[in-house]
């Protein structure tokens, strides 16, 4: 919903700059360091897709942008495949399989991804006897189609640029508003645009 998306938005975004100076002293007292994303972690994420989604932050981040874009099974689909390889027991792995299948890849998946028909054939073929790497091509391609298309606009969404930014550019009373290609009020217009 709208509310659980500003509110987690919201704890992502919170950062030691803010515009609202009466209460920054507040929210620093309140938020310990560690919960701070720092300037260098969050300029990582522009390095590769991997780092980005690597990251607990990171990934919250672009999946709120991705769900902003109603595009958010893609990146479902490879955290599944991702906690399906790390099953344990041979007993769970074809109830596993037989799930994230039909929920991403099956004709009638609810929450289909874009794969090619090679793609989709061989991955219902690894359905037969379903073992750790039965989803590792669909995974690669769906990675490779973030990595090309969405990643690309989550640089230059405010999902990313509002987290990039240095501490102070655009924060000031007198130039809250950022020069983009899109003009950006600080944190808490973010937070509106995602609702």
């Amino acid at each position: 919903s709208a509310k659980d998306m500003k509110h987690r938005l919201g704890f992502l975004l919170q950062k030691s700059d803010s515009c609202d100076y009466s209460s920054s002293q507040g929210k620093k007292e309140k938020t310990s360091s560690s919960q701070r994303l720092s300037q260098e972690e969050v300029r990582k994420w522009a390095v590769s897709l991997e780092n980005l989604i690597h990251h607990d932050r990171g990934l919250a981040a672009f999946r709120a942008f991705l769900k902003s874009e109603y595009s958010e099974e893609n990146i479902e689909f490879w955290v599944s495949c991702e906690e399906y390889k790390k099953t344990k027991s041979p007993a769970k792995l074809s109830p596993k399989a037989r799930k994230i299948y039909d929920e991403f890849i099956s004709v009638q998946a609810t929450k289909e991804v874009n794969l090619d028909s090679c793609t989709r054939e061989k991955t219902s073929h690894n359905m037969l006897e379903p073992t750790l790497s039965c989803f590792d091509e669909a995974q690669r391609k769906i990675f490779t189609l973030m990595e090309k298309d969405s990643y690309r606009r989550f640089l230059k969404s405010p999902y990313y640029l509002d987290l990039v930014s240095p501490p102070g550019a655009g924060c000031g009373p007198e130039n809250c508003k950022r020069n983009h290609t899109h003009t950006l009020d600080c944190n808490s217009n973010i937070i509106s645009q995602c609702a």
